[in-house]
């Protein structure tokens, strides 16, 4: 799959990580999420998502922490994030919310299926044991979209590895090199 990645994901990681500023930078990354998602479903239907993508991403906070603490770095925690999110857009069809093409669905858990299985999480329970316990507010599934779309936000050809493109414009394999003195205050929110 291919993600950004620039001195904002690594100062989003590092103030998730701290426990004063912690809260702070979930809100601000999940509004962030939200607002990016929302805009790419159609106007008529983003106020009835709002909620389930809120709910949805405030999750996958947990689930990216979890996925650093066990040794993947910022650009594949971020990835397993991503790769989640497509599941339940993907379940819901959501077809204009994806960023990848649904035939690379099975490419993309087999490449961290180790942390997937250890987790819970398959296509169909794209939190697994990240759900949480109140639950995923609902959202009207539009499954008719799948066998119609375009897939107009999805970038397929990336299903072998993460690639990262750069604040330069630059697509390479794998992470960048996390910046010296990074500063979490550079975080969505804080």
């Amino acid at each position: 799959m291919k993600i950004r990645q620039n001195v904002r994901h690594f100062a989003s990681r590092k103030a998730l990580e701290l426990p004063g500023v912690r809260s702070v930078a979930r809100r601000g990354l999940v509004d962030l999420h939200v607002r990016i998602f929302s805009k790419r479903a159609d106007e008529s239907r983003r106020d009835e998502r709002q909620a389930h993508l809120d709910d949805f991403f405030d999750a996958t906070m947990d689930m990216y922490l979890a996925a650093l603490q066990e040794g993947y770095t910022e650009a594949q925690a971020r990835e397993i994030t991503h790769i989640v999110a497509n599941f339940d857009f993907y379940n819901h069809g959501w077809a204009e919310m994806m960023e990848f093409p649904p035939a690379e669905l099975s490419d993309h858990f087999d490449r961290y299926r180790g942390f997937f299985e250890a987790h819970d999480v398959s296509v169909d329970s794209p939190l697994g044991e990240f759900r949480p316990v109140e639950g995923v507010a609902d959202a009207p599934a539009t499954p008719e979209r799948l066998d119609e779309a375009d897939f107009e936000n999805a970038e397929g050809g990336y299903a072998d590895d993460v690639y990262v493109e750069t604040e330069d414009g630059e697509v390479q394999r794998g992470d960048v090199e996390e910046p010296e003195d990074v500063d979490p205050s550079k975080s969505p929110g804080t």
